[in-house]
């Protein structure tokens, strides 16, 4: 394919999910007449992060796939010709919900959705309560610009995700998310936590061979009361040796736009060939939970 551009939109969020929606669609509006191929939204963009408190009122922010957002976007795509990656709260049906993304290729056609896998069970991430474990497997779609693959949050430590996605063909593994401090950990464990986080994602770019772009939002959100999340935005794309391309600011709203050339995974594959001398023979026992 050569060169693609990527563009990350990285924002914060109101309680209005209309206004949400509304800025969205504006923003990677922007990012088409900036000149991005394929664009990929922050994590449930539509609302503030909900999870951290468990409270059924929640559910109503809950949307059918395809339902407004996804038209929305569908008809964005047709018009600027681009590729969207858009995170969703998906009703599937009564008492069974999801966090999904989906993608949308340039004609405006909806190619799939993938279903976050790996959901959290931790302090004012109380995801559990929400969403139903995914049920589509990892996967990869071919678009106008590449074939991509998608991960969601809590997926982005798991390298087996990351593995089992560029199995599939991904070139490019978006990863939308929500992610940011507790602020009285902030001073004490901030820097490690974001170099952690930031590390395992290049780290998937290197094992594999492809580019990773993570899309995070900003702002102090305290939905309940409590001290909140601060997140810490800093969305960015890797190359394929695990090379920071781009990285947004902190608390600034960005629409993130950084060309990768696709031409540089069959190169960095080529010359670093892991996928080659993966002992699949040797792997059973990652099926289990722990070898007691």
């Amino acid at each position: 394919m050569g060169t693609v551009h990527i563009g990350l939109l990285q924002h914060g969020c109101s309680a209005d999910p209309a206004a949400n929606l509304k800025k969205t669609l504006a923003l990677a509006d922007l990012a088409a007449r900036r000149g991005a191929d394929i664009i990929c939204t922050q994590e449930l963009f539509r609302s503030q992060y909900f999870c951290q408190s468990e409270d059924y009122e929640n559910f109503k922010l809950a949307e059918r796939i395809p339902g407004p957002s996804t038209e929305a976007f569908q008809k964005l795509a047709r018009k600027r010709g681009v590729v969207v990656v858009a995170s969703l709260f998906e009703r599937r049906a009564s008492g069974l919900y999801h966090n999904t993304a989906v993608v949308i290729d340039a004609d405006g056609k909806l190619l799939g959705r993938y279903r976050k896998m790996h959901i959290p069970d931790d302090p004012l991430y109380y995801e559990k309560f929400y969403f139903t474990p995914g049920d589509t497997g990892f996967r990869a779609w071919k678009t106008k610009f590449g074939t991509i693959g998608v991960l969601v949050c809590w997926d982005q430590w798991y390298p087996e995700a990351a593995r089992l996605t560029a199995l599939q063909g991904a070139e490019i593994i978006f990863i939308p998310t929500a992610i940011g401090w507790h602020p009285r950990e902030k001073k004490g464990q901030g820097g490690i936590q974001h170099d952690a986080w930031e590390t395992i994602q290049r780290a998937h770019a290197v094992a594999n061979g492809c580019f990773v772009a993570t899309c995070n939002r900003i702002g102090h959100e305290k939905p309940v009361k409590g001290p909140g999340i601060e997140f810490w935005g800093q969305s960015f794309v890797a190359g394929t040796s695990g090379q920071v391309l781009a990285r947004a600011a902190v608390s600034k709203e960005e629409v993130l736009i950084v060309p990768v050339d696709l031409a540089q995974v069959d190169d960095t594959r080529t010359h670093w060939p892991f996928l080659r001398d993966r002992r699949i023979d040797a792997y059973a026992d990652l099926t289990r939970r722990f070898r007691d």
